[in-house]
């Protein structure tokens, strides 16, 4: 049973990560390089799920979609 909720508990980051890769390999290609980060913000993303969770990690890189912009920072910028 105890499998069963850790499992549960992973799922919300799993689908996250599904929808950033699935946006890395069927958008992203077709716009090019964007980023003025490192690592990219996607990946970035993927990367901030993974060490914070769904909720904290999905918040941490929707804000840094948003400071990716000509006006914004540029840079290595680790999760």
């Amino acid at each position: 049973m105890s499998r069963l909720l850790a499992a549960a508990a992973r799922l919300p980051a799993a689908v996250l990560i599904a929808l950033v890769r699935c946006y890395q390999w069927g958008v992203s290609p077709w716009l090019g390089p964007r980023c003025r980060y490192q690592p990219t913000c996607s990946q970035y993303c993927i990367e901030a799920v993974r060490k914070y969770g769904a909720v904290r990690g999905g918040w941490r890189g929707l804000r840094r979609i948003c400071r990716c912009h000509p006006w914004g920072g540029s840079g290595y910028d680790p999760p």
